[in-house]
C-alpha cells in the first residue's frame, strides 16, 4: 500500500506562488505515476499534473500549462508541484494520488491541502 501526505498549501494573492509537496511511502516509488488533482465544492476532482516514475514524462492540464511545474526527488520519495502566477480559479483542495504504472486507476490518495488565491 502507498501512503501519500501533502503539504505546502496556503493563502496567496493573485500572481503569487506556492510549492506543494507530496511525501510518498509504503511502496517502491519507481512503479507509480504520481498525480496532482484539485477539487472545489460541488465539483469533481480534476487532474492538474502528473509525473511518471518510470521515464519522468509529465502531464499538465491546459489550464495550468506554463504556470505549474511538477517534479520529483527519487532519493527523498517526494513529488512537488510548483505553482506560479496563481489565479483565483486555482483555489481548491489539492490532492496527490498514486497510480500503479500498469493500472488505469488512481488507487491511493492523500488527505489534501487547501490552496486559496485571493484578488
Amino acid at each position: 500500500e502507498v501512503q501519500l501526505v501533502e503539504s505546502g498549501g496556503g493563502s496567496v494573492q493573485v500572481g503569487g506562488s506556492l510549492k506543494l509537496s507530496c511525501a510518498v511511502s509504503g511502496h517502491s516509488f519507481d512503479e507509480y505515476i504520481i498525480g496532482w488533482f484539485r477539487q472545489t465544492p460541488g465539483n469533481e476532482r480534476e487532474g492538474v499534473s502528473a509525473i511518471s516514475a518510470v521515464d519522468d514524462s509529465t502531464y499538465y492540464a491546459a489550464s495550468v500549462k506554463g504556470r505549474f511545474t511538477i517534479s520529483r526527488d527519487t532519493a527523498e520519495n517526494m513529488v512537488y508541484l510548483q505553482m506560479n502566477s496563481l489565479k483565483p480559479e486555482d483555489t481548491a483542495v489539492y490532492y496527490c494520488g498514486a497510480r500503479y504504472i500498469k493500472s488505469s486507476k488512481y488507487s491511493y490518495w492523500g488527505q489534501g491541502t487547501q490552496v486559496t488565491v485571493s484578488s
